[in-house]
């Protein structure tokens, strides 16, 4: 899994930083962050953080994906699915992965009415569906999963789950499944964010340190529960 976080930043935007505060959505009353994307590997249970790269503006998300890809590969670890967040819907990123032939899913955004009429039934199916961009059509795949609300937070009827996959044969509900695993990104962005230093230094190099240093320490805590706490 592939996604971003985000550290606040309250300081001064000048020419030493000015490449890597990222102004965004107001959130703990700022709208200036450090960004950090991560690369998250799940597999048989075992979680943990292998990589992580500051952001920096101009630097387009599959510059990042090629970047872990390389991690990935000098790791000697085989990618079952690559699952993205929202964020990285874009024709570039899917261009890129097709080409090269990396199995994703990644969770479609609703934008435009086509996508929107696609997105209403009342059964699990397959969709085919063309994404306009930069260098022209992608033809994408949609896997739709149908999800009944039963009363849940008082809303009834049903919400179509879409999602642009490629490189795997599996029915949708499958799909659902696998992506929901993507979400233990967030609990480790949790957990990294209590152990992380707090700093207001406007160094890059010392604030990229500690974000590597706490993502390391929380991998050493999962990797003691492995060898002390989990059941043999």
């Amino acid at each position: 899994a592939i996604d971003f976080t985000a550290d606040p930043y309250y300081g001064e935007i000048v020419d030493v930083n000015k490449d890597y505060v990222i102004k965004n959505k107001m959130k703990d009353s700022t709208t200036t962050f450090y960004s950090y994307v991560s690369l998250y590997i799940t597999t048989k249970g075992q979680r943990l953080t292998l990589a992580v790269f500051p952001v920096k503006i101009g630097v387009s998300k599959d510059e990042y994906i090629r970047k872990f890809l390389a991690f990935i590969d000098d790791a000697k670890v085989n990618i079952a699915v690559l699952c993205l967040a929202r964020s990285f819907s874009s024709n570039d990123v899917f261009s890129f992965l097709q080409k090269e032939n990396i199995p994703h899913i990644v969770p479609v955004r609703k934008h435009g009415q086509e996508l929107k009429k696609i997105l209403r039934g009342n059964r699990a199916r397959y969709a085919q569906y063309t994404m306009m961009g930069t260098y022209g059509p992608l033809d994408l795949t949609l896997a739709i999963d149908v999800q009944y609300l039963l009363g849940r937070n008082k809303k009834f009827g049903n919400v179509n789950l879409g999602y642009v996959v490629y490189g795997i044969d599996w029915k949708p509900r499958r799909v659902y499944q696998v992506y929901k695993n993507r979400f233990a990104i967030e609990s480790s962005y949790r957990i990294r964010n209590i152990v992380k230093a707090k700093t207001s230094s406007r160094n890059i190099v010392l604030r990229y340190l500690l974000t590597i240093i706490s993502f390391l320490l929380k991998n050493i805590g999962v990797a003691l529960q492995w060898m002390f706490f989990s059941k043999v």
